[in-house]
């Protein structure tokens, strides 16, 4: 295994046990801490400035903030499973919001496409050159 990898699990697990540390002292809400989770992901899915990644990609980026999602709501319950459930977890349960994104993107080309098209027809049909 990369020794990145290891080192990767090592920081999540240590987010996720200061995160806890924190709920638990009333430091911060689990519900605070799911939003700030949560926004953090909506700004790396819907960051504009990444178009040229694929969903595969946009959901690696977004792995991190998903996984520390899971301990954050499990322990809120006491539950505290291991690295290894976790991800796998993560990956069962993932949204699918970087495909969703990636179908907005073309949605948004297909419609300026057609707007574009329909202008140009206009133009035609006014003898516009």
């Amino acid at each position: 295994m990369n020794t990145a990898n290891l080192q990767l699990e090592g920081l999540y697990v240590a987010l996720s046990a200061l995160m806890t540390a924190l709920r638990q002292s009333g430091a911060v809400s689990e519900a605070d801490l799911d939003a700030a989770l949560a926004d953090a992901e909506d700004s790396v899915t819907a960051d504009r400035g990444r178009a040229d990644l694929n969903p595969a990609h946009l959901d690696a980026i977004a792995f991190p903030i998903r996984y520390l999602c899971l301990p954050n709501k499990l322990g809120a319950e006491g539950s505290y499973p291991g690295f290894a459930e976790l991800t796998e977890r993560v990956g069962r349960e993932k949204p699918q919001q970087a495909e969703v994104q990636s179908l907005q993107r073309r949605d948004i080309v297909a419609s300026k496409d057609a707007d574009v098209q329909r202008l140009e027809e206009i133009d035609r049909s006014a003898g516009r050159p």
